[in-house]
């Protein structure tokens, strides 16, 4: 059966943060599997949090590097919001970002499942073309 594993940037327990995605307290991993089915796999503290960014405090590339090397074994990075790295991550990584449009997670995680066969094809595509962080 094919499967999905997803990184959620989380604020709390049932809440994703309404912050850029490096800024999370954690990320709640999750396996979601084509027919449905969820399973929570860890709470992943997010050592990227209090990294001191240079110039205006936004887009760091050193900070995206920090957040997506926490993340290598994850397909797909779910936001409600995601700040300038956005760019880096559809473009450096084999990560697919798929924004929530809510910050309930049990709402973001019924829109992973309801977009499964979507992000299946982006992550395979991603997969096929790029190594997991290119420099």
């Amino acid at each position: 059966m094919r499967c999905l594993k997803v990184a959620f940037g989380m604020e709390n327990d049932e809440t994703l943060i309404d912050a850029h995605y490096g800024d999370s307290e954690f990320f709640a991993i999750y396996e979601v599997y084509e027919n449905g089915s969820v399973k929570l796999l860890e709470k992943r503290h997010n050592r990227a949090k209090d990294f001191e960014e240079e110039d205006d405090g936004h887009g760091d590339p050193r900070k995206f590097k920090a957040v997506v090397s926490q993340l290598l074994d994850v397909d797909v990075l779910a936001a409600f919001r995601m700040g300038p790295n956005f760019l880096r991550i559809r473009d450096k990584t084999n990560k697919v970002a798929f924004f929530t449009r809510t910050r309930d997670l049990k709402i973001a995680l019924q829109r992973v499942v309801e977009n499964f066969d979507d992000l299946w094809e982006q992550t395979q595509a991603k997969k096929a073309e790029k190594p997991p962080i290119e420099e």
